[in-house]
């Protein structure tokens, strides 16, 4: 049966392959971007996330199926703090109760294996007390401190988002709604936010020597778009607060046999 999707950062990348294939499936996708969508919307501001409700809203005659929060930065600046941690809540929030009429509602993040690096603790602390003040403060003297400091907010945004699913997807508003929320931390994706890491040879030698990827490695973006469309199908019932790693290995070769 169709259903109707919500894709952020449907423009390119995941998002666009993402929406396409849903598209192929026979789905309806209202697609979210600064361009090229269909809702316009600016989520590093309190007043394009608002748009987003309500744009969604009128263009979904106020019921959706699934959520893919999927938009997202990777830039060393505090702009990657709000749209890759603020914007997505906003968007899973917001739209949640938009999936209230839906048989088989589903919400999906896109967080990274790059959750896995070093966090910048200050930054970590302000995201997970939901502070976008003292957040995107602290993400500023990251933006003009070392190239490790400002490469740190990256990593940060997507380990607090992983924290937030899985302090948040048993909760009463999620899983007691009958909603499964789950995340997919994807390894290194050829998309035009990677473009300029793997755009000759010994840039992706270098980038692989920090994101181990002994399976298949690098792959693209239709991949990713395959584990969002089972996440956020009637199929997957009961997988709650999961981050699933979509990485090629990387996960494993990382943290070996932690589970934790």
């Amino acid at each position: 049966m169709p259903r109707t999707y919500v894709v952020t950062g449907a423009a390119s990348g995941i998002g666009r392959a993402a929406s396409d294939l849903l598209a192929e499936r026979g789905h309806r996708v209202i697609g979210v971007d600064l361009h090229d969508a269909d809702v316009i919307a600016d989520l590093t501001t309190a007043d394009g996330r608002a748009d987003l409700v309500a744009k969604v809203s009128q263009a979904s005659g106020g019921t959706i199926d699934a959520v893919i929060a999927n938009a997202g930065l990777a830039t060393p600046t505090a702009k990657t703090v709000a749209v890759n941690f603020f914007g997505a809540l906003a968007t899973l929030e917001g739209l949640r109760p938009l999936l209230a009429a839906s048989p088989a509602p589903r919400a999906v993040a896109t967080a990274s294996m790059a959750s896995l690096f070093p966090p910048d603790d200050a930054l970590l602390d302000a995201l997970l007390a939901g502070d976008e003040p003292r957040a995107m403060a602290r993400a500023a003297e990251l933006e003009t401190g070392t190239p490790e400091e400002a490469n740190s907010i990256y990593a940060t945004t997507k380990r607090a988002l992983a924290r937030w699913i899985r302090r948040n997807a048993a909760a009463p508003e999620w899983a007691g709604a009958g909603i499964p929320l789950n995340a997919i931390a994807p390894g290194v994706v050829a998309t035009p936010m990677t473009q300029d890491l793997i755009g000759t040879q010994e840039a992706r030698d270098a980038l692989l020597g920090m994101v181990p990827m002994p399976l298949n490695g690098i792959f693209e973006p239709r991949d990713c778009a395959y584990l969002l469309a089972w996440l956020t199908s009637e199929e997957n019932a009961h997988l709650c607060g999961q981050v699933v790693f979509i990485d090629g290995g990387s996960d494993v070769v990382i943290r070996g046999d932690s589970t934790f």
